[in-house]
């Protein structure tokens, strides 16, 4: 299987599937000398981590403790290879064993057994959201990393199950269970996901992610743009179907005086209509996008489909899954996001004498 690494100058490899004996990261690139939290690196993952008391998470419990196996001396990074592995606990397996000849809507059985001739049944192998907490590990080295150039990275709900924030205070954001940027809506929220929660079904959401001191001239201008990248690594998330910048799809109403951002002295924008980068190139204004999330589509009513024999049958999905995945993606959209700016900015260094 390709495709299991991201990044040219900072590289992160994944490895490992839902139900194996863990799942884990290769970081090839972060500088040495780079300060190590541990404690920072572990409370990442528990943002990601299942068991979360909310209506949204499932009810997997895993401690998701990240071992780091190498690239670590003294609390700082060598500058070479760092190796995290993170082991599966508390895997049920047999909640798969009467789909395992079924395809599931909504997820990638089909796709998988039509590419390779074989698929992991249980939880779906690596197309299971459980791979992300690999991204996370990995993108926890590339927070500490930008973290000492100034630079910081924070997502959050924007919408779910139907409700929008109308308030942005990102100091709310950890203080309530649909990590979103808004109290009032976070509460509604909630409710809204628990009347999907009885009626056996799931909903999506919008996630919006700010990356703040992002100095300006990172990205290439023509395939490696700075969007083109994060817009990669973002839909690279199972559940994320679309991406927008900036005014994004508003833009397509507007015109070129009122969406273009007119500069002055300093320079400073008036605007971020371009979501902090023109021409594929950051502008020193705060990167801002928006990532669609799908439903889960695990849900407890009964599904029409078909068997690996091409059959017509009916399914009905067992197990312990998420009902909204956005409190749990707002960590996972963070640590790619952090991955492709530590990328683009050690590439950057070389762009220019």
């Amino acid at each position: 299987m390709a495709g299991n690494t991201f990044g040219q100058a900072f590289r992160v490899t994944t490895f490992g599937e839902s139900h194996g004996e863990g799942l884990g990261c290769i970081i090839d690139g972060c500088p040495a000398g780079i300060k190590v939290d541990e404690d920072f690196l572990q409370a990442e993952m528990d943002r990601r981590k299942p068991g979360a008391k909310s209506a949204a998470v499932t009810a997997r419990k895993e401690s998701d403790r990240a071992v780091i196996l190498s690239g670590v001396f003294e609390g700082k990074t060598t500058g070479t290879s760092i190796a995290i592995l993170i082991k599966n606990e508390n895997q049920h397996s047999g909640d798969y064993s009467n789909i395992k000849d079924l395809f599931r809507p909504g997820h990638g059985d089909y796709t998988y057994f039509e590419k390779y001739g074989i698929r992991d049944y249980r939880g779906g192998g690596r197309s299971s959201g459980r791979e992300t907490c690999a991204r996370v590990a990995a993108g926890a080295f590339a927070k500490m990393f930008l973290a000492q150039e100034g630079i910081k990275v924070t997502a959050y709900t924007k919408k779910a199950a139907g409700i929008s924030a109308e308030k942005t205070d990102l100091a709310e954001i950890e203080n309530n269970l649909m990590r979103c940027a808004d109290k009032d809506a976070a509460e509604k929220m909630l409710k809204a996901v628990d009347q999907y929660r009885m009626q056996k079904n799931s909903c999506g959401g919008i996630v919006e992610c700010i990356a703040q001191g992002v100095s300006t001239g990172l990205g290439e201008p023509v395939f490696d743009k700075a969007d083109a990248l994060i817009a990669h690594a973002i839909l690279s998330i199972g559940a994320v179907k679309g991406i927008e910048f900036g005014s994004g799809f508003d833009s397509a109403d507007s015109d070129g005086k009122s969406n273009n951002d007119q500069m002055r002295e300093g320079p400073v924008f008036e605007s971020n209509n371009a979501g902090g980068i023109l021409a594929g190139i950051t502008n020193g204004n705060d990167i801002i996008f928006r990532a669609a999330v799908k439903p889960v589509p695990s849900i407890y009513l009964e599904q029409k489909s078909i068997d690996i024999n091409g059959k017509n049958c009916d399914v009905l999905i067992e197990g312990r899954h998420d009902i909204c995945l956005c409190p749990r993606i707002v960590p996972v959209i963070e640590a790619m996001t952090a991955i492709t700016l530590a990328d683009l900015l050690l590439r950057n260094r070389a762009s220019r004498a």
